[in-house]
């Protein structure tokens, strides 16, 4: 019965029936309708779980096959600090539609996310965008999704920790994730990869044009 494994999804993302009902914007009591079989589910709602949550349709439809077309591979890198939040919509946006970071980070409200990203127990995260090069390899690799939350102030880094960057070099924006130290030099940060074969480098702190504090990634893993 297809409520029977709405409910199965519902178990393996670990959501609340209230969690799940508001993604889908219906009450809890329709939710549990749907769940024991009284009501069918929706093709706007099947949708949202086949696009969102990447649920295999023939495996909703008839049990046939895997729950999941990909199994996301999902790393936090939290604070001591950090409050989780039971579930929240993160926006996924374009780089190239964005022209950039700093763009990004002054106004999201004028650009227009590619997708969201819904996943439970994690810290309030501003964005998510797609990296590119291999500096962070084999933590991160190009074309996966780093989540981040903007910080304001330079003076609030938080020595060691991965941070998303936009670096002003030569008038020309540079976007990277770089882990950042304190630098022996005077108004400059050192930039660690995690590549061994990306040497460690020192920059000024006024080029640094954005920052954003990695707080989790993503490597969607096909199954085969």
């Amino acid at each position: 019965m297809v409520g029977d494994r709405v409910k199965l999804i519902r178990k393996e993302l670990k959501m609340t029936q209230e969690q799940l009902a508001q993604h889908f914007g219906i009450g809890k009591a329709a939710l549990s309708m749907i769940e024991t079989g009284k009501t069918g589910l929706s093709t706007r709602n099947k949708n949202i779980l086949v696009q969102d949550f990447n649920v295999n349709p023939d495996w909703l439809d008839s049990g046939a096959g895997r729950m999941f077309n990909a199994e996301p591979e999902f790393t936090p890198f939290r604070l001591r600090t950090d409050n989780s939040l039971p579930m929240q919509s993160v926006p996924l946006y374009s780089i190239e539609g964005t022209a950039g970071l700093v763009p990004l980070f002054e106004d999201e409200a004028q650009f227009q996310p590619v997708n969201f990203i819904n996943i439970p127990n994690l810290p309030k995260c501003d964005g998510a965008i797609y990296i590119v090069g291999d500096s962070m390899y084999p933590l991160l690799k190009s074309g996966d999704i780093v989540l981040y939350k903007q910080l304001q102030d330079l003076d609030n880094i938080f020595w060691g920790d991965m941070y998303l960057l936009s670096i002003d070099l030569d008038g020309e924006e540079y976007i990277t994730v770089k882990y950042i130290q304190k630098s022996e030099r005077e108004g400059y940060v050192k930039l660690v990869s995690q590549n061994p074969h990306h040497a460690d480098k020192d920059i000024e702190m006024n080029r640094i044009r954005a920052i954003a504090l990695v707080k989790a990634s993503i490597r969607m893993n096909s199954l085969r």
